[in-house]
């Protein structure tokens, strides 16, 4: 999720820390959420419109069967049981759960546990033979009681441990989970650790509060080294991930770069880096852009990383609404990945499965695979032509 998603759905549908301190009561936050939780089941689902040519899933199961490569949708909760959720199950072999794994979902304050919609997820992917990644990252997705002004390093550091502890603990029985985003967006595009904001209504990271490490020239926030130390004693049997926006920018992804080595010199696990990949329509026409992808993915190869798609958006924009040229966005992503699948392991996701159900502040970009009819855009079908054509 990028800088844009400020919006907090299932803490507002919930009842949010925020109200919780202004006094809503416990038993008003569970009737809320238990709505919440109903609501998918009182909207029927449509049966959407099926494509032309093969599934997705279909087409990756009989061409790439060597599990090097996975395709992938996001939803929540809410949406799985209206078109979105046949969408999912029809077209995708992994599903990333939206915001239903999140510290703002599950222990958003103190006293504060729903785990509800991520159980749901659980049982919902292997009863669909789906793998699971569960995105529930130490990141600026964070609670209001979180991001609150007057939050203490301390209090800080005991949610984290609580809600990551738990998390792991809670899921990483399970066969159908292959990964967890142990942190997201820890750097900014400039190269500068990503970091608090005045108020709690902004694009912000709370968590290096807690402190930084002052003995290392890196100087890393401490949360990013505790979430990898928890999810190493918690999740022996899941791969862990960082998780990153923005671009291709330099200053950012050396950051990221030095991090790994920086953990694993602590004696952690780091399994993969994902990018997010919200781009606008046009991206890989950019000069240098897709070099620098194909170079990414080396340096994770060559460090025994898996490499991930995990969030991508091709947008459009007020100047550019060509939805031809957003399918060639998409496929030149996917091609280089599977350009690299036999030197490592590569995935790619979609966030959001239709136009419709996007973050508000991104419904006018449509930048989704299928329109706000559930018809499959001309990028479904430039992703299904790359995946039946490619060597």
């Amino acid at each position: 999720m990028h800088e844009l998603e400020l919006f907090r759905p299932t803490e507002l549908a919930a009842g949010s820390a925020y109200e919780l301190r202004k006094g809503v009561t416990k038993m008003k936050y569970s009737a809320l959420f238990a709505f919440c939780l109903l609501w998918p089941a009182i909207v029927e689902a449509v049966e959407p419109p099926v494509p032309n040519g093969r599934r997705l899933r279909e087409i990756v199961a009989e061409r790439y069967p060597d599990g090097q490569f996975y395709i992938g949708g996001t939803t929540g909760w809410q949406k799985y049981q209206r078109e979105p959720g046949v969408i999912l199950d029809r077209e995708f072999d992994y599903v990333t759960p939206e915001n239903d794994f999140k510290q703002s979902t599950i222990h958003p304050a103190p006293d504060v546990w729903r785990w509800d919609l991520a159980d749901a997820w659980i049982k919902h992917c292997a009863d669909h033979q789906q793998a699971l990644r569960i995105h529930g990252p130490i990141s600026p997705q964070a609670s209001w009681w979180a991001c609150d002004d007057d939050r203490t390093a301390d209090e800080l550091r005991q949610n984290l441990v609580e809600y990551t502890t738990a998390l792991y603990q809670r899921y990483d029985k399970y066969e159908q989970v292959k990964w967890f985003d142990v942190v997201n967006e820890t750097v900014l595009g400039d190269g500068s650790w990503h970091g608090p904001k005045p108020g709690n209504n902004h694009w912000e990271c709370p968590w290096p509060k807690i402190g930084y490490d002052e003995s290392h020239p890196l100087r890393p926030p401490l949360y990013i080294k505790l979430a990898f130390e928890i999810a190493n004693e918690h999740a022996p049997n899941t791969k862990l991930i960082i998780n990153q926006h923005g671009e291709m920018e330099d200053a950012m992804w050396d950051k990221i770069k030095a991090l790994v080595p920086y953990l694993r010199e602590q004696g952690l696990r780091v399994d993969g880096i994902g990018w997010q990949a919200h781009i606008h329509v046009g991206w890989e026409k950019k000069p240098g852009n897709l070099e620098k992808l194909r170079a990414l993915i080396d340096w994770a190869h060559a460090n025994d990383l898996e490499f991930h798609v995990t969030e991508m958006n091709a947008w459009l924009t007020s100047t550019n609404r060509d939805l031809d040229a957003q399918g060639e966005t998409f496929a030149a992503v996917v091609r280089v990945l599977l350009e690299k699948r036999d030197t490592g392991l590569v995935t790619w996701n979609v966030w959001n499965i239709s136009d419709r159900d996007a973050f508000e502040s991104h419904l006018k970009k449509e930048g989704c695979l299928f329109d706000r009819e559930y018809q499959a855009k001309p990028g479904y079908y430039a992703i299904q032509k790359v995946l039946e054509e490619t060597k």
